[in-house]
């Protein structure tokens, strides 16, 4: 016997989980809410400003901003609202009038089935939905889905408080990896949209199944009714399903959730854990941010540089660990290093972005791993992150279950 992997499940709710009709739910969701506000501005202002809000959270690449503070920042100084004052409001509204939406929807009895099935089997479950809605809201959606928070522990449940990018943007499914601790074993996405689930998270290296609307067909997906789900998961090696986080477009995903992982951990961060050392021999958070901040700064910057203005560049291995020593991480200011962090880290994954396909097979020697090519220690660079957000979350598990 191989020693089992949990297979890691995303699922999408609207149209997978539960029949939504959106067209009808959107715009009476923006009607009532514009509603409740009528006596702070007007309705269509509050309908204007919601939707500009909301294509701004569609569109936003920074891993230090959450879609909620995108969409904070935006709308209530355009409708000149103090945000502490609407916040207990708006919490009222989705905690008395959202769920009188629920008769834009009907469960779909398979999906209950198919979460049964995977709590069954000790599968990871993760609510991967467009997180451009608040937690309330999207609970309440999984309850009409007969599927209550309250009774399935979902590893995850995506939503604009902790999700840094919409599905728009495949590092969306990077940074559920990342929270999650980049598990190894199998993963996949199930979901209804040919470009935000399917093609997005393929983008990733995620394995997908797609959930066919009638009459719909891609030839060269795994697909069908939730139903054919059941029967095609029950069935498929799942070894099959390992993710691919090898191809350019992974590596970039991967590249640019790392700071957002970042970001929801030290979110909540006490000043004493950023140096705490529980471990002997073990870094403390800041320490660990320094480094990557370095790293990029000093290492991974300037090779990507390197290898792309010359052919067959000569890569010095470096020994970084000593620096933590030598330049006094445990010193420094953790707020600002993580700023620093996500500058050096954006120029990276804009540089990566820029790569033609040739770029990414320019040939390079490397004193340590010998032969290589840009893709390959781009690779590094991913899973060298993988590995430190893996030690974050370990050390954070130390520090708070002492």
């Amino acid at each position: 016997m191989g020693h089992f992997m949990p297979l890691t499940l995303l699922l999408d709710l609207d149209d997978t989980l539960l029949d939504s009709n959106m067209d009808a739910f959107v715009p009476a969701y923006l009607k009532n809410l514009a509603g409740f506000l009528l006596d702070r501005a007007k309705p269509q202002q509050v309908i204007r400003e919601l939707l500009a809000g909301r294509s701004l959270m569609f569109e936003n690449e920074r891993p230090d901003l959450t879609l909620d503070d995108v969409f904070n920042q935006y709308f209530y100084p355009a409708l000149g609202i103090d945000y502490a004052e609407l916040q207990s409001e708006l919490d009222r509204f989705y905690d008395d009038f959202f769920p009188s939406l629920k008769e834009f929807s009907t469960p779909r009895p398979a999906a209950v089935e198919m979460v049964e099935c995977a709590f069954e089997k000790g599968w990871r479950v993760v609510i991967a939905t467009n997180p451009v809605f608040p937690l309330k809201t999207i609970e309440h959606r999984l309850r009409w889905a007969n599927l209550p928070p309250e009774k399935y522990p979902f590893a995850l449940i995506t939503s604009m408080e902790t999700s840094h990018f919409a599905k728009s943007v495949p590092a969306y499914y990077a940074e559920i990896l990342g929270k999650l601790g980049w598990p190894s074993g199998p993963a996949l996405m199930v979901g209804d949209e040919p470009i935000l689930d399917m093609d997005s998270a393929s983008k990733v290296g995620l394995p997908v199944f797609w959930i066919r609307p009638e009459g719909k067909s891609l030839p060269e997906l795994a697909q069908g009714t939730l139903r054919d789900f059941l029967g095609w998961i029950q069935a498929v090696d799942l070894n099959q399903l390992q993710p691919d986080l090898k191809k350019p477009e992974a590596l970039i995903g991967s590249l640019q959730s790392g700071p957002a992982v970042f970001d929801s951990l030290i979110r909540t961060l006490k000043p004493a854990e950023w140096i705490a050392r529980p471990l002997k021999d073990e870094w403390a958070l800041i320490e660990i941010l320094c480094h990557l901040r370095d790293m990029d700064v000093e290492v991974n910057l300037p090779r990507l540089e390197m290898l792309t203005a010359a052919e067959n560049a000569l890569i010095a291995g470096q020994d970084t660990d000593p620096w933590a020593t030598e330049r006094r991480y445990i010193e420094q200011d953790g707020p600002s290093v993580f700023r620093d962090f996500v500058v050096a880290r954006m120029k990276l994954v804009e540089k990566l972005k820029s790569l033609s396909a040739a770029d990414w097979q320019r040939r390079a020697r490397h004193t340590i791993f010998g032969p290589t090519d840009l893709q390959e220690l781009v690779g590094f660079m991913a899973e060298h992150d993988r590995t430190h957000i893996q030690q974050a979350m370990a050390l954070l598990k130390v520090i708070r279950e002492r």
